[in-house]
């Protein structure tokens, strides 16, 4: 098991930067807590978080980074605790320290203002890094995640799933939760996803827990949801466990562009990354936002 202590001057916020690349893609090392992440394409820069138990290679496999990358820089990490990032396994090292490498990372390669894009997890993170570091978005794009009320980051079923993926390497609640209601998954579905995350050496179910356990510092109360200044859009299936949440995000921010898609799930073979209306969204949002 790592050591906690290579984490705790990270924890403490006081944070110093190495940055050095690597055969797969690049790496910038706060406080002994190494992020990896890619760095593509020229113009103003679009950071895109990925969705929990996820990495960033989501964005890759989904043709979201290549289509980006023709007219933008793009710029995609791996969340601690996942993907090729390292993964300390205390809950005190996720929350608020997950959301604010999204500043850390800007910093190490001197970017000012950036457009910034999350998933699941990653809109979450974007919700409250809009209440933490607004002044480092030129827009925000929330994909199917509203960001988490007092009562959601403090939801007992977070437990309950951390407590499957350091039992299972998956969440067996979690799964069916996000599945949409016409694909929900058989046990034979399942446990090809136990067998695969077991198989692969990058995931760490411990890390991954406690990153879940983390939630609890990702509050963001709905007076600070409707101070948001920065222009945002959200976007969400009709098939998505997040559906009413990100309706009761819209009816806070009446300003939000909010864009819905039929027959769009939150994971799956409808799961909306994997959607050319997504990136098209991307695109005709931050055009209309330009001077």
């Amino acid at each position: 098991m790592k050591s906690f202590n290579r984490y705790a001057a990270a924890l403490l916020g006081l944070v110093s930067v190495t940055a050095y690349a690597a055969e797969e893609g690049k790496y910038v090392d706060f406080n002994g807590v190494k992020i990896h992440y890619i760095d593509r394409g020229k113009g103003e820069a679009i950071v895109l978080l990925h969705g929990g138990t996820s990495t960033l290679e989501s964005w890759v496999r989904t043709g979201v980074v290549a289509n980006l990358e023709k007219d933008f820089r793009v710029i995609a990490f791996d969340a601690r605790g996942h993907g090729k990032s390292d993964s300390p396994r205390d809950p005190k090292a996720y929350g608020r320290q997950q959301a604010l490498d999204f500043p850390r990372l800007l910093d190490a390669l001197k970017i000012e203002r950036a457009h910034i894009v999350g998933f699941s997890l990653g809109s979450s993170t974007v919700a409250q890094l809009l209440t933490l570091r607004p002044e480092r978005f030129l827009t925000a794009v929330q994909v199917a995640g509203a960001g988490r009320s007092p009562a959601a980051a403090n939801d007992p079923r977070i437990e309950v799933e951390a407590a499957e993926i350091e039992k299972d390497c998956v969440s067996r609640s979690r799964i069916y939760r996000q599945a949409p209601p016409h694909a929900k998954p058989t046990d034979e579905d399942y446990q090809k996803r136990v067998a695969a995350c077991r198989a692969d050496v990058t995931f760490d179910q411990l890390a991954v827990a406690a990153s879940l356990r983390g939630y609890k510092d990702q509050a963001v109360t709905p007076e600070q949801m409707k101070a948001v200044k920065v222009p945002t859009l959200g976007i969400v299936g009709t098939l998505d466990h997040t559906l009413k949440e990100m309706q009761e995000l819209k009816r806070l921010r009446p300003d939000m562009k909010f864009i819905l898609l039929e027959g769009v799930s939150h994971t799956g073979p409808t799961g909306i990354q994997g959607k050319p209306e997504l990136v098209s969204a991307i695109r005709e949002f931050i055009a209309s936002q330009r001077k």
